[in-house]
């Protein structure tokens, strides 16, 4: 309902064999090319502000470039970056007198490419940027890339990460001499594994000089014998979030790291032809034609290296730690065709039932059941199996109720119940940027869903709708409940397949403001009304205490809050403050419980969003620190504001 940008999307392609192996196989050398797109759209959901590409050649002489990069914004950034590539290939081509048509007719072409063309390479990288730090422009789109005359030392990565000690991080690259541009994650780890790189190259200089090498077998040496663990190893002591971390270099070497809590997930598939790495495991699957037993997992803490020589070593990097993949991924941000996801999805919805119910006040047969297009569709499709479930059990029950001499109408009767199930709310129209602000803007987001008008009787039937998520709860104010309202239900119960958020996320999605969630919100006005509001000043004084101590000591005291009152509770309150003005039709908000969230995705223990258990210690510090930033600029301003109005006076600025 909410759309929340997350996580971005990465994607690898190596080539395992010479370019004319993939003309002769399957038409064309831009094999790697046109799988890196296929791999990147199929992954448009994780990134639509920005896209890049790069690529390296292995055959290139010198006097040639050897690595390539495209970087676009906007939502058609995918398009624009291939575009791009292709143009400049093209163009190249048509410099040795080569049309379109003739790129793919001979060996001989395809060995040309390998060496002059640019972006004809055996090495791509790509990544799809959403940015959830508020940071935005061509400069913070990946890749990023580090330049030297020495193939070895030429470095380029992207991610999919967050990291929460960006401070720290900065703090060691500068005390070792180094002076990054920006006080940015991305920079900052750009510039710290290029040093590390740099130090891994001049350890080799020396090896080589020792066994008497000179000149360009000093330089084969090196390209040779690089060791992207050692630098990866002496990268990421320092490093606390959720990530994976992709890079290449300009001699061939390719790399991907995932953090040690495996918050953020990558797979990756190898045959005797190719090796691919993406975010998502079905993208895989699709674009090589896969089964998923051939994908597996990079572990938390562990590494691809993968060699110019083709290669593979996965290097445990760091030691696996306190294992919180991300739950939310599995709930939203991932793409449901995954087989595991898709059936975790209907879990969620199963699991629900027995709450809807009472919600409902068990009355089935005068009850709707519907969905907020389009990603919580699955989770309706649980819901309603849970229903059927449901409902098969009570029509058994019944009939057995009857007796031998049951007659046959009231056996019709029973068996005629059926759950029923409408398509009552329809995404209708995407709101264009160019309607910037102001009530013009509210009028519209307030239509960007619209309802199947007659789904439901009037005043009798109640409407349940099943949503993904609640996070800041403006489109259900602004929009759902208002146009559900036009059916008239007897009662409306929005649904959400996860538990209430409340907690703010620092490992790559763009949730970070205490004051942005609906359910913290609720908690804050319910300590309000039952005179509790010292529990806030309580909590404040806390986390201000412990501001100077190491974050691996600090502590999440703002589950003291959440702690005052039950989910339901909280719930009630949000729809008190979500409730449109004009809006007299009974309404209920039910939850997921944090049980029934494991219970469905027990492989995903990743919750913090939900219970505050951060699994780092960076998230620990970022969330008292968002605690005092809410109390500083908005609690104790609001608060002296509401003293002054009692008061009947003013103030002066």
């Amino acid at each position: 309902m909410e759309q929340l940008k997350h996580e971005c999307g990465v994607a690898m392609v190596r080539l395992l064999k010479p370019l004319e192996h993939y003309r002769q196989k399957y038409g064309t050398w831009r094999y790697g090319l046109n799988k890196l797109y296929l791999l990147m759209e199929k992954q448009h959901n994780r990134g639509q502000e920005g896209a890049g590409l790069a690529c390296v050649k292995l055959n290139a002489e010198p006097g040639q470039e050897f690595m390539f990069r495209e970087r676009a914004m906007g939502v058609d950034a995918i398009k624009d970056i291939f575009a791009a590539a292709n143009q400049a290939l093209a163009q190249e081509a048509a410099a040795h007198g080569l049309s379109p048509d003739d790129l793919d007719a001979s060996s001989d072409i395809a060995d040309l490419a390998s060496r002059s063309f640019p972006f004809a390479g055996e090495l791509y990288m790509g990544h799809l940027r959403y940015s959830t730090t508020g940071k935005s422009g061509i400069s913070f789109v990946h890749p990023f890339l580090r330049r030297n005359n020495w193939r070895a030392k030429n470095l380029c990565i992207c991610a999919n990460f967050n990291m929460t000690n960006v401070d720290e991080i900065f703090g060691e690259i500068a005390v070792k001499g180094q002076h990054p541009r920006m006080i940015s994650d991305t920079f900052l780890l750009l510039e710290q594994l290029g040093h590390r790189l740099d130090r891994e190259s001049e350890r080799l200089f020396k090896m080589a000089l020792e066994q008497g090498l000179t000149d360009c077998d000093i330089t084969r040496f090196i390209e040779d014998n690089i060791d992207m663990g050692n630098v990866l190893r002496t990268s990421c002591t320092v490093w606390d979030g959720g990530y994976v971390v992709c890079g290449v270099t300009g001699s061939g070497e390719a790399f991907a790291l995932r953090d040690p809590w495996g918050i953020r997930p990558a797979f990756y598939f190898m045959d005797s032809e190719v090796f691919s790495l993406a975010s998502e495991r079905p993208v895989l699957q699709t674009t090589f034609n896969v089964g998923a037993e051939q994908i597996r997992e990079l572990k938390p803490g562990q590494a691809i290296v993968l060699h110019a020589d083709g290669r593979l070593e996965t290097p445990q990097i760091i030691p696996p730690r306190n294992y919180a993949a991300c739950s939310f991924e599995r709930v939203y941000f991932s793409r449901g065709s995954d087989a595991d996801i898709y059936n975790e999805r209907k879990k969620l919805g199963i699991n629900l039932v027995p709450q809807i119910l009472e919600a409902v006040d068990h009355d089935v047969d005068n009850t709707v059941f519907s969905y907020i297009p389009n990603t919580a569709e699955v989770a309706f499709y649980g819901m309603v199996q849970g229903f059927n479930e449901f409902l098969n059990r009570e029509k058994a029950e019944a009939i057995r109720s009857l007796g031998h001499g049951a007659d046959n109408a009231d056996i019709e009767r029973i068996l005629s119940r059926r759950i029923r199930s409408e398509k009552v709310a329809i995404k209708d129209i995407k709101l264009r940027t160019f309607i910037s602000e102001g009530a013009s803007r509210n009028d519209l987001a307030a239509h960007v869903y619209d309802i199947t008008y007659g789904s439901l009787r009037p005043y009798t039937d109640n409407l349940v709708i099943i949503d993904d998520s609640i996070v800041r709860g403006t489109t259900l104010r602004e929009s759902i409940i208002r146009i559900l309202d036009r059916l008239h239900p007897k009662r409306i119960v929005i649904v959400s397949s996860s538990p209430i958020v409340k907690y703010p996320d620092y490992y790559g999605i763009d949730m970070a403001r205490m004051e942005e969630f609906i359910g913290f919100r609720a908690a804050v006005e319910l300590a309000r009304d039952r005179g509790l509001e010292h529990v806030l000043t309580d909590i404040y004084a806390k986390c201000k205490a412990q501001q100077s101590l190491p974050k691996e000591r600090m502590t999440n005291y703002v589950t003291e809050l959440y702690d005052l009152f039950t989910d339901t509770e909280i719930a009630d309150k949000m729809v008190e403050m979500l409730r449109p003005e004009g809006v007299i039709t009974d309404i209920r908000i039910v939850f997921q419980t944090l049980d029934g969230l494991h219970d469905a995705i027990p492989g995903h223990p990743g919750d913090w969003y939900f219970s505050g258990s951060y699994p780092t210690p960076g998230g620990v510090r970022r969330i008292n620190e968002a605690f005092i930033s809410y109390m500083d600029n908005i609690y104790f301003k609001a608060s002296f504001l509401k003293k002054c109005k009692r008061q009947g006076g003013g103030f002066s600025r």
